[in-house]
């Protein structure tokens, strides 16, 4: 049986399979894997860092990643509120409307 593959995987494949290796091997497998901090404070790191430079591509995978790892709604929300201050308003209503979709389609996912 083959192993299931992995975002980076599934999103660039053999177009940039250099990349590929990076993002898994060396991103999650040593820096996020570092016991240096948790899994949910490199999550809430991660998120605040994507919010404040308005990477909203990639906050689609790190938004439901920081709530896998344990960062609650309330805890994103009260964090992209804060980014708003430092980092600009639109970047801060780009990500709290995603965390709204990805939140409100977990709910509903669940209902069903």
């Amino acid at each position: 049986m083959a192993a299931e593959q992995t975002a980076a995987q599934k999103l660039l494949g053999d177009f940039a399979p250099e990349l590929v290796r990076l993002t898994d091997d060396v991103l999650f497998g040593e820096v996020w894997a570092s016991e240096g901090l948790s899994q949910r404070d490199r999550s809430l790191v991660t998120v605040a860092t994507l919010v404040a430079l308005y990477r909203g591509d990639q906050l689609a995978f790190h938004l439901p990643l920081a709530l896998q790892n344990g960062v609650t709604k309330e805890e994103l929300v009260e964090a992209i509120t804060h980014i708003a201050f430092y980092a600009g308003w639109p970047n801060a209503m780009s990500a709290i409307t995603q965390l709204k979709g990805i939140v409100e389609g977990a709910e509903s996912a669940d209902a069903n």
